[in-house]
């Protein structure tokens, strides 16, 4: 082989090299630090009070208005969560207020918070995300009465 072909060899060898590389250390800092969630995100999805600074009381009940999210299909059937008590945290980890034993879940997988009178569900940079119906979703969105809402096999539901 010619001096020029070796040379790009070495040259296409270690481009690969430092891609693989790069790739490892993102892999290693979002499991370090989290994923990057867009401003508009972190907006629509922590409630603030009057000054921006902690947070507010969830909306008061209205009639019609869902009280409690509840595991509907799937290894924790019956699971529930008052709203009341939002932002709701689901997952595989200690500190969710919704705890699933599913292999597809990850620790803190997602998030139903509410804004105004309206409530939103995050997902919190899964590796296996969240949906909505069959819609995988990558921004907080809204959800309503009886919306189904699917995280690894399990299925919740907003309830009255």
């Amino acid at each position: 082989m010619s001096e020029l072909t070796l040379f790009l060899i070495r040259v296409a060898y270690l481009a690969i090299l430092w891609i693989f590389v790069l790739s490892a250390i993102s892999v290693i800092r979002s499991d370090m630090f989290g994923a990057r969630v867009p401003e508009a995100a972190r907006g629509a999805a922590e409630p603030r009070g009057p000054k921006g600074k902690g947070r507010s009381k969830p909306p008061a009940k209205r009639r019609g208005s869902p009280t409690h999210v509840i595991v509907t299909e799937g290894s924790n059937v019956g699971e529930r969560a008052e709203l009341d008590q939002a932002p709701i945290l689901i997952g595989r980890g200690t500190d969710a207020a919704i705890r699933l034993d599913d292999d597809y879940v990850s620790t803190r997988h997602a998030r139903i918070a509410a804004s105004g009178d309206q409530w939103f569900v995050e997902d919190l940079g899964s590796t296996n995300g969240t949906y909505i119906g069959s819609v995988r979703i990558t921004q907080p969105t809204t959800v309503t009465l009886g919306t189904q809402v699917r995280i690894g096999k399990t299925i919740l539901e907003l309830r009255k």
